[in-house]
């Protein structure tokens, strides 16, 4: 199996970024795109994607079979909440291994949220998502959207073997489709892919990241 590029690799935050400017764009107000509010915030930044990345997410669902569709979960994430979220998993990490050094714990840590640094929804081009019906109805694809390995058993990783004849179909799906159209998978989670940010640039041989983090000040378009 092929390894898998972690978000605390060094080449990760090695990639150079020249921001292109992109506002970012609210998804409530964008025809044609379910949004779940699970993962809602007061401010509405979950609604929130840099508009190059919604050209190429409504590319792929036009790729998408009649009747199936993508079902936005996250898109953009402010720098403070994206540390939150690190630093609270890296804390239950440290009590599940309280042997680890700082480094192991980061990189176990990056294997479900990135480090804030280099964190692909800081950028705005990041958007975690799943399938569903034209009714908004869920397919199956192994495991909840936001799945950890620990409760998932691993199965949250996009190639995990043992998932179901069904949810890998959906899955290969999803990839066929968004991969036309530009983005990467965190191998780690099935439903993170990104376009534009780091983590994009290195998979894709991009010579830079094209969105840097936007301050949560900047958030509207």
């Amino acid at each position: 199996m092929t390894d898998i590029i972690t978000l605390s690799d060094a080449r990760v935050a090695a990639v150079t970024e020249r921001e292109c400017g992109e506002p970012l764009v609210d998804l409530r107000g964008t025809s044609g795109v379910f949004l779940d509010a699970r993962q809602a915030d007061p401010e509405g930044s979950y609604a929130r994607l840099r508009s190059g990345a919604l050209d190429r997410l409504l590319q792929a669902q036009s790729l998408l079979p009649a009747g199936i569709r993508f079902l936005v979960v996250e898109g953009y994430r402010p720098p403070g909440l994206q540390r939150r979220y690190f630093e609270q998993y890296a804390a239950t990490l440290r009590a599940a291994h309280p042997d680890a050094p700082p480094d192991r714990i980061r990189e176990l840590a990056s294997a479900y949220i990135s480090p804030p640094e280099v964190a692909p929804h800081v950028s705005g081009g990041a958007v975690d998502l799943t399938l569903c019906t034209a009714d908004g109805t869920e397919l199956p694809l192994g495991t909840e959207v936001n799945a950890t390995p620990e409760e998932s058993a691993g199965a949250c990783r996009t190639g995990a073997a043992g998932i179901g004849a069904q949810a890998r179909t959906h899955r290969e799906l999803m990839a066929r489709a968004l991969t036309t159209a530009g983005f990467v998978n965190y191998p780690t989670e099935w439903w993170h892919w990104s376009y534009g940010d780091r983590y994009w640039a290195l998979l894709s041989g991009a010579p830079a990241a094209r969105y840097g983090p936007v301050p949560a000040r900047d958030r509207s378009a």
